[in-house]
């Protein structure tokens, strides 16, 4: 398996700002926020589903792993995929860092894909299960 994904009944919206939540608990910085259906609108002019990456990183992770291998910067960052299909299914989806940091042959970033690993599939999970409450607790308020 090269990623974890799971669907939710959350709307794109909420899924996109859970995500956020979720990554900043489990003590993730999101650096960059790409709206894909927004950059290809632009750049070829085509209709495209809703579809956001959220660039991610664990500062203490990121920095183990430079300290290791000062070139390990284009496979650092972990994309968090929110998107909609065509059929109004919402998935959430990152790709394993087991699968790209993971093969190089070097012992502290095979255990630092390994920690990182776990957090990654922790997030996309907890993204997941994390609909309910909050719809709980948005119509216990309205």
């Amino acid at each position: 398996m090269y990623n974890f994904s799971k669907s939710t009944n959350m709307s794109f919206e909420d899924a996109v700002a859970t995500a956020r939540e979720v990554l900043k608990r489990h003590h993730f910085a999101v650096l960059a926020e790409i709206d894909l259906r927004k950059a290809l609108r632009r750049d070829l002019a085509v209709d495209f589903c809703p579809y956001t990456i959220l660039s991610a990183y664990s500062p203490q992770l990121a920095h183990r792993a430079i300290q290791a291998d000062d070139e390990i910067g284009s496979i650092l960052l972990c994309n968090v995929v929110v998107q909609q299909h065509r059929d109004g299914r919402v998935e959430i989806s990152a790709a394993d860092p087991s699968a790209t940091i993971g093969t190089i042959n070097h012992v502290d970033l095979i255990w630092g894909a390994r920690d990182l690993r776990s957090m990654v599939q922790q997030v996309v999970d907890d993204i997941e299960s994390r609909p309910m409450s909050r719809r709980l607790e948005s119509h216990a308020t309205g």
